[in-house]
């Protein structure tokens, strides 16, 4: 029986707030500026777009949280409103997506690994780096999960550095004519051009989930799990705007389109290559411990997905993971990196996280028809809508490149699910947590 956690033990909603925004940011952000270049500043308008759909979806997973408190995770969330056949869709999805975010985590490292050894912006260089970051990762987990924890939470402090300086850097030498002039440098209007980034942007908000996660944790979950994820949420996209605003303030459009290492770029400029070098150090750390961490996150995914029956047992049996699990999650991202190659990182990076968000948007998206299928009480079923609406119209707005892997994806899914898994024994759910 696990311990009962005391309330002097638990978190209240501002404590809780700050884990929920450290989950979102993350390393990923470190590349997004050159990735939206295309899309100029007016970005920070999809930014806000992004921030108000990542709110509504984490008052998504809070009521889920409560609702179904002992579901296996997404997953279990949508197995409990959808049945069986969407739990499986949704642990694949998930799982994949982890796969195919890692590989954009460990361009990330390699992007600003270049500000130091400019070989590495090379495309045959790069994909080098990017396998030995993704063993190096995968090794760690298999030597223990406990050591890669802690260097991922290391590393979440000593992420924040590069975010703070380039603030600070943009505050300095903000150009209002350089902001303007970078505005929409292919010319297309708002319309055009927020709707199509948002699968892009929407990738710096992934986790928004953790309100469901913390829950346990909460001293008021009723109350505070639902607030803390509006308020962690909303700090996080006041970082990414103003980070946001401060490279295209400073950077042209053009020039940052080119950038493997913006926000090293950009302090560079201000104050100075030293500092540039620091911010480049920092955020190396960072995208390696968080592709630590993210690498044993697949890894138990695809344990929880064995032990659900969605993956065949010898991904894991009980709480025991075997070797073969992390073994193979990096051999297929090592297969994704070298597929996914491009002539710059930039580019490179943009296809992965928009791949990731359109993925995690429809897990999401099924997890909001689970909760309105799930819910009793009319407020929950209009945020379930609100979700549900904002996850498949980001998606639908996705470029086509991003959706085509994805529904080749949910293909081969289902095609599995007919040969493999219908008609096989559903696992036994609690009645009683059912009813809630």
């Amino acid at each position: 029986m696990s311990a009962v956690i005391e309330d002097r033990h638990k978190l209240g909603w501002g404590l809780a707030a700050l884990v929920v925004a450290g989950n979102m940011i993350g390393s990923g952000v470190y590349l997004l500026p050159a990735t939206l270049a295309p899309v100029g500043s007016s970005s920070v308008v999809g930014w806000g777009v992004a921030g108000l759909g990542a709110v509504t979806l984490a008052l998504v997973f809070a009521a889920l949280g409560r609702l179904q408190p002992d579901a296996d995770g997404l997953s279990g969330f949508a197995e409990r409103g959808l049945g069986r056949f969407f739990g499986f869709q949704t642990a694949l999805a998930f799982w994949t997506a982890c796969l195919v975010g890692n590989v954009a985590i460990a361009v990330a490292a390699t992007g600003y690994l270049g500000f130091f050894f400019p070989i590495l912006r090379e495309p045959v260089a790069a994909t080098f780096c990017n396998l030995a970051l993704i063993w190096l990762t995968t090794g760690a987990y298999i030597l223990g999960a406990r050591a890669a924890s802690r260097f991922a939470a290391l590393a979440l402090v000593i992420g924040l550095v590069p975010i703070v300086i380039a603030v600070a850097a943009g505050v300095s030498a903000f150009s209002g004519e350089t902001f303007a002039a970078s505005w929409s440098p292919s010319g297309n209007s708002l319309a055009d051009s927020v709707p199509a980034s948002l699968a892009v942007i929407f990738w710096a908000f992934l986790g928004v989930e953790t309100a469901a996660v913390l829950s346990a944790r909460v001293r008021n979950p009723a109350r505070d799990v639902g607030r803390a994820s509006v308020a962690g949420v909303l700090l996080a996209a006041v970082v990414y705007v103003a980070a946001s605003v401060a490279v295209f303030g400073v950077i042209p459009a053009g020039v940052l389109a080119e950038s493997s290492s913006p926000y090293a770029d950009l302090t560079a400029r201000v104050f100075g290559a030293s500092i540039g070098a620091t911010v480049a150090a920092c955020a190396v750390v960072k995208a390696v411990g968080t592709l630590s961490g993210w690498v044993m996150l697949g890894g138990e995914t695809a344990r929880a997905a064995a032990r659900s029956g969605y993956l065949p047992s010898g991904f894991g049996h009980g709480e025991r993971t075997p070797i073969v699990n992390p073994l193979l999650g990096g051999a297929i991202m090592s297969i994704v990196a070298v597929l996914s190659g491009q002539p710059t990182l930039g580019g490179q990076f943009g296809m992965l996280v928009g791949v990731t968000s359109v993925l995690s948007l429809l897990v999401y998206a099924l997890c909001s028809a689970s909760l309105f299928r799930l819910a009793r009480w009319t407020r929950a079923r209009f945020v379930a809508a609100l979700g549900l609406l904002f996850a498949t119209t980001a998606v639908a707005a996705a470029a086509p490149g991003y959706i085509l892997p994805t529904g080749v994806f949910f293909a081969v899914t289902t095609a599995a699910w007919f040969a493999f898994m219908r008609g096989k024994p559903a696992n036994p759910v609690d009645p009683e947590a059912a009813a809630h």
